[in-house]
């Protein structure tokens, strides 16, 4: 039996992390949208610990996942010998540069590809921008 709308639900908030939830919608007697109570934020139902309304969906035979070569390499260690820079978008930055961001903090650049680069942060890694 699903929760009735308005019902205090478990669910992983893809904005703030909180998993306290209000449903907000159901679609065919399955929860179609909750509402974080930390953020406020809506988005569908993802239980904690994976099993969610997306993992009721079966994997299609024959299809694999490729994971980046980035995913598989050992995560790269900031270089002592060059300082903290600040984020902007023109700067251009180097695997093991350490960067200092506004919003995520300080972080160390693990690749660059092109205008894009993979920096990892305490939060996890974000891809971002330089050299524009």
């Amino acid at each position: 039996m699903s929760e009735a709308i308005g019902a205090d639900i478990e669910s992983i908030c893809r904005k703030c992390g909180d998993v306290w939830h209000v449903v907000v919608s159901k679609k065919d007697d399955k929860i179609a949208k909750v509402q974080c109570k930390q953020c406020g934020g809506v988005h569908r139902l993802k239980r904690p610990g994976g099993a969610g309304a997306s993992a009721a969906k079966a994997p299609r035979g024959g299809v694999t996942t490729r994971k980046s070569a980035a995913a598989k390499a050992p995560p790269v260690t900031a270089d002592p010998g060059r300082p903290a820079r600040g984020y902007h978008p023109k700067e251009r930055f180097a695997p093991g540069d350490r960067v200092v961001h506004p919003s995520f903090g300080e972080g160390v650049v693990q690749s660059v590809q092109g205008t894009k680069m993979t920096v990892h942060f305490p939060q996890g890694e974000r891809k971002l921008v330089h050299g524009r």
